[in-house]
């Protein structure tokens, strides 16, 4: 496989992996996918009987501040090594 050089391309390639990310990985990446598209979160955080969307809400809210580059830097850092660890385990 190639290496990721940008956002779009992680995003592309994230889909691709052998293997599917834990839940962890996936809020971290969902955190940081909404921070570098949209920017802060200033929703309403979902009622408690909504879990899913709660952990989804404080993945995204926990990048609050980040730069939309800065979240997009991360974001390709993180999908390089979700490709190492599961395209090569």
């Amino acid at each position: 496989m190639t290496e990721v050089q940008t956002f779009d391309e992680a995003v592309t390639r994230v889909r691709d992996l052998t293997q599917k990310p834990n839940d962890d990985e996936l809020l971290e990446l969902y955190g940081l996918f909404k921070q570098a598209t949209e920017g802060d979160n200033t929703t309403d955080r979902p009622g408690i009987m909504n879990l899913k969307g709660r952990y989804k809400w404080d993945a995204w809210t926990a990048r609050k501040g980040l730069s939309n580059e800065e979240a997009k830097n991360e974001y390709v850092a993180k999908v390089k090594h979700l490709m190492t660890k599961y395209e090569h385990s």
